[in-house]
């Protein structure tokens, strides 16, 4: 028996454990695979994922493991213009790029120093739920709890035992993702990590995105124009990736070994409940999308934050267990947001685009030039600007607070702050000095967005009232 199992052992199962784990919640992970797969894929992290990271203590561990890269901004639909965060403020304006498998082995180190079990080549194959619970079968083990978490994919098992619906769009085309080595290379393949615009070239009807990773060994994503999403499933062959690499970047770029590879698709699609009963969906179980501007990764993480709190205070009995009915109403617009821009980065970015798209892409990269196009969509690429719909009446309810120290939150409680001395003694509230641009007193959930803030006179009863009370319980 436990509390939590969580099913899956990537970045947003991981992440979901550490956060359950640091409240004092019991969790195991199960995880279909015997090992790690050491592959570079889902490798950015944007600055509101990095700013979340830092509250609990995990982005210097990370930060350490990053690869080099040039400083700049994100991109939408592949476009030659950074998208710069600067005017967001933020201490993290560019992405890091760090191999996915290197942020797993940061968040299950931290997860097993909480007292998280993660058990390997442990497969689930049945689900059954009850009124107070859910009994899983895992590995050949009945294992029961009061909650199921599915984080294990966009294939995920969890989703299609429990026949939960995944409506969405089918794919229109087919890549290749792999990690690489060459044994040369011509002047046309990158040196370093800049902007996605310098790192992608198309000759012929093949295109390819080189990422260096340090020495001879590179992230290669590739793919032909027209080639139909049905063939994902086919084998990745040596030659196929080497072939590329000689038609898009010269004779002289020469393919020394393919350590994995994998094809992927641009399927759009997201489940229509996050929640059925005592079961839930975070990360790729949740919704799927195409890769365009490094999304991915980063919304599964924030599934992951915004799930965990909630989940700890209903089971610790700091809050009524309708608390995590709130989990779908927030994460689920903001994964159809994300399936919205990236379905439009879509057509902007094809590979073979029509004579329309290509007036298209010189319109909007000249409108990404001006300092207010940029800036709003630079919030919607890092998700710097999302926010939730929060009653209350002051406009900084339901976004993220900025400029705070993130020590504040390591321990995953919320924090009522009081920097104006405008709180009563007996609440309390965390005194601190006052922050440029934030108001008197603020209570700040763990996720590091504003349930409750104040600029003088507060208004008390309000602290406690959906969704304050939780929060202070």
């Amino acid at each position: 028996m436990t509390e939590v199992i969580v099913a899956g052992a990537g970045p947003t199962g991981l992440t979901l454990a550490c956060e359950l784990a640091l409240a004092g919640v019991d969790v195991l992970v199960v995880e279909r695979l015997a090992d790690r797969i050491e592959q570079t894929k889902g490798g950015t992290i944007q600055p509101r994922t990095q700013e979340l990271l830092e509250l609990r203590g995990l982005l210097e561990p990370m930060r350490a493991r990053a690869l080099s890269r040039e400083p700049g901004g994100g991109h939408f639909a592949m476009l030659p213009v950074p998208l710069d965060c600067t005017a967001w403020d933020t201490a993290h304006p560019y992405p890091l790029s760090i191999p996915q498998w290197e942020v797993e082995e940061v968040l299950e180190e931290r997860a097993t120093a909480l007292g998280v079990k993660v058990l390997r080549e442990t497969p689930v194959t049945a689900v059954e739920q009850s009124g107070d619970g859910v009994v899983v079968t895992a590995g050949g083990r009945r294992i029961e709890a009061r909650y199921l978490v599915a984080c294990d994919g966009g294939h995920s098992t969890v989703r299609k035992l429990l026949g939960a619906p995944f409506p969405g769009q089918p794919g229109t085309f087919t890549a290749v993702l792999a990690d690489v080595r060459l044994s040369s290379v011509s002047d046309l393949v990158p040196k370093t990590i800049g902007h996605i615009s310098t790192l992608t070239r198309q000759a012929g009807d093949r295109w390819v995105m080189l990422v260096p990773i340090g020495g001879d060994r590179y992230r290669f994503t590739g793919g032909m124009a027209g080639e139909e999403e049905q063939a994902k499933d086919r084998p990745v062959t040596f030659e196929e990736i080497a072939e590329s690499l000689r038609v898009v970047f010269g004779e002289q770029t020469v393919l020394a070994a393919v350590d994995n590879a994998s094809r992927f698709g641009d399927a759009t699609r997201q489940v229509e409940s996050y929640r059925s009963g005592n079961v839930f969906f975070a990360g790729d179980a949740a919704h799927i999308h195409p890769p365009f501007g490094g999304q991915g990764l980063n919304l599964g993480v924030q599934d992951a934050f915004n799930l965990g709190w909630k989940m700890a205070a209903a089971l610790r009995g700091r809050a009524p267990a309708d608390l995590l009915d709130t989990y779908h109403a927030e994460r689920h617009p903001a994964g159809a947001w994300v399936l919205h821009i990236t379905q439009a980065q879509r057509v902007l970015a094809s590979p073979r685009p029509g004579p329309d798209v290509v007036e298209l892409r010189e319109v909007f990269t000249g409108l990404i030039r001006l300092p207010e196009a940029n800036r709003h969509l630079a919030g919607l690429m890092s998700g710097l600007s999302h926010s939730y719909e929060l009653p209350g009446g002051h406009p900084l309810a339901g976004h993220r607070v900025a400029g705070l120290d993130p020590s504040l939150f390591l321990a995953g409680r919320p924090v009522l702050l009081d920097l104006a001395g405008i709180l009563p003694h007996d609440l309390g509230a965390t005194r601190a000095q006052p922050v440029d641009g934030l108001p008197g007193a603020i209570l700040v959930r763990p996720d590091g967005y504003a349930a409750w803030a104040a600029d003088t006179d507060p208004d008390l009863d309000a602290l406690t009232r959906d969704p304050c009370w939780p929060l202070l319980a």
